[in-house]
């Protein structure tokens, strides 16, 4: 029997279902992978070799494509992965061959005070440690190709600056005569670094490096980041390294990987972490893990190549989107959708009775404070004016013209009049609603969800894009901001201004997407309105180029891409238990 939830927390849940736990041969088995497609990482992980699925299931037909979303979290979440989880085991119990597909954790998270994304209670990705702490080694491949970049960058402008063109030429260097203040990329670190955001390097004498301002960013907003989830192949995901712009020359002119000679170093680190990586849910239906985490600073999105394998192998694919249907959903929706040619059957709307409490007028919830009384008491006049934002969110997707299916969140001290306040404000709206109780019950408790979503998924739709490749930038981040968002208009920097024109003055950027960089906690850009904010105007302070990665980035609010660790985070309660050597305290 597994262990109750409401005693245990969910590390020692995790440890007492690995006891039981499948194979990666017993999974590879079940899919029908052959031997050669699976790629072992000792006996409950692996790697499957895409290329090789592919290739051999090229005329088999698709499976049905389910996006998991969510309203506007709190601060404390949503439960999008464990409804993700759940939803998979409640379908698992219907007899689906099911498979669901989500982004690998990243450690700023994992050690602050977020978690590890693995779900909770009963609908988790297991085994939770090497979930948690670096699974296969892919971000790390990416922190290693991304700071090579940086290396190559830094050097060339050391050696530049102390050499004559004739040393240079000698080396078979020409001379890029790269701007120093104007360096598009950053260092990068898995963890919430706040006192790296901005530095100074190169401090020392002239074989010390080139002295210039630089900083960090967290591993998952790299470029490298988004180039794995949206590359189809190796030769995609090679060209589109070379494209990376890193700084720009004295004239403006873009300075790329390829014109530091790094691009194909880098992709010799990225080469395995392309192989999406194998593991399971408590109750053993297989989960492909790839690609991060973070849709309100970087596409947030698990990878194409994992969808496109899940589809192969399974009857219905459920992947999911980085928080809330404004960011995660849109970018799914006009980012990794185009790119991938995929359409979607069907969309999943994660809530929870206590945000929508929080979007109604309860005090807001606190990490690592224990939860305002209003949370366990009946307040349905508060849920109701939550379910403003439940319902704008609702709309978001039905503008892509797929099916919504709301998804309760249940928690124990919800009500049965609360849940129903929810119910009537989600099929008003035009979209299903279902009750889910898989965090205490695993897929017993989702079975009514995974009823309603394999409904919603066997009807048609007509799934169509917000915006077309042609339309101008400035429209596209208005479409964004006006029918998305709920905001009146955008306002620019004078230097996202300058740059949004020349974007558009150049055919080059007409084929790329536009990724927006936001807060997760606001329908807007300021993380303190809630529910569905009236009368404000998105303020774009910059607009980034990620020409590898296919699309530009425009940066809205005071949002950084570096997050800080709070007062009290995770690490303080994670510990190894020097006896057997397990982790202990990750959630």
């Amino acid at each position: 029997m597994p262990l109750d939830p409401t005693k245990h927390p969910d590390w020692q849940i995790a440890e007492a279902a690995e006891a039981s736990m499948k194979t990666v041969y017993q999974l590879a088995d079940e899919l029908g992978l052959e031997n050669r497609e699976l790629l072992p990482h000792g006996h409950h992980i692996a790697k499957v070799d895409f290329k090789a699925v592919l290739e051999r299931l090229a005329g088999r037909p698709d499976g049905k494509y389910i996006d998991v979303t969510a309203i506007t979290p709190t601060p404390l979440g949503e439960g999008k992965s464990t409804s993700t989880m759940g939803l998979t085991q409640g379908m698992g119990k219907r007899g689906k061959r099911v498979i669901a597909t989500i982004r690998q954790p990243s450690g700023g998270p994992t050690m602050n005070v977020k978690g590890s994304a693995a779900g909770g209670g009963l609908s988790q990705c297991i085994p939770l440690t090497p979930f948690s702490l670096g699974l296969t080694g892919d971000i790390n491949a990416i922190m290693n190709a991304h700071n090579l970049a940086m290396v190559a960058l830094t050097s060339r402008l050391q050696h530049e600056a102390n050499y004559g063109d004739k040393f240079l030429a000698s080396r078979d260097l020409r001379r890029l005569n790269i701007d120093p203040r104007n360096v598009e990329m950053k260092w990068i670190i898995d963890f919430c670094a706040q006192a790296l955001r901005d530095i100074v390097i190169g401090l020392g004498g002239k074989m010390d490096g080139f002295m210039m301002e630089s900083g960090f960013a967290i591993a998952v907003s790299s470029e490298v980041m988004a180039i794995l989830a949206v590359a189809k192949d190796l030769r995609d995901f090679r060209e589109r390294m070379g494209r990376i712009v890193v700084a720009y020359d004295r004239q403006g002119n873009p300075v790329t990987t390829r014109d530091l000679e790094v691009d194909g170093a880098m992709t010799a680190w990225m080469v395995e972490a392309l192989n999406p990586n194998l593991l399971q849910t408590l109750e053993g239906q297989p989960v492909f893990v790839h690609a991060g985490p973070f849709a309100n600073i970087a596409i947030g999105q698990s990878s194409i190549i994992a969808d496109r394998v899940a589809l192969k192998l399974g009857e219905y694919v459920l992947t999911e989107s980085g928080f809330a249907a404004d960011i995660g959903f849109e970018k799914f929706w006009n980012l990794k959708c185009r790119m991938s040619g995929l359409k979607p059957h069907a969309a999943v709307l994660v809530a929870t009775v206590r945000a929508l409490k929080a979007h109604g007028g309860a005090p807001m919830p606190v990490p690592g404070k224990p939860l305002d009384r209003a949370y366990s008491e009946e307040h349905v006049e508060w849920v109701e004016k939550g379910c403003e934002n439940l319902i704008h969110c609702i709309n978001i997707i039905k503008q892509s013209g797929v099916n919504p299916v709301v998804c309760i969140n249940h928690f124990h001290t919800d009500t049965d009049k609360e849940i129903k306040a929810v119910r009537r404000a989600a099929e008003a709206a035009g979209a299903r609603a279902a009750l889910s109780k898989h965090w205490l019950e695993g897929g017993d408790g989702a079975l009514e969800l995974a009823d309603a979503v394999i409904e919603a998924a066997n009807e048609p739709n007509d799934f169509r894009y917000l915006y077309e490749l042609q339309t101008p930038l400035r429209e596209r981040i208005n479409l964004i901001a006006t029918r998305v968002y709920g905001a009146d208009g955008v306002d620019y920097s004078p230097e996202a201004l300058e740059k949004a024109k020349r974007m558009e003055s150049d055919p080059e950027f007409e084929q790329l997407g536009t990724c927006m960089v936001k807060t997760h906690l606001s329908l807007s850009d300021n993380p303190a309105r809630k529910g569905v904010p009236k009368g404000w105007r998105l303020s774009v302070r910059d607009i980034l180029t990620y020409k590898g990665a296919g699309f530009v980035v425009p940066v809205a609010g005071a949002i950084s891409l570096m997050p800080g660790t709070s007062s009290d985070p995770a690490y303080r309660r994670i510990d190894v238990d020097v006896d057997t050597g397990k982790v202990k305290g990750v959630f």
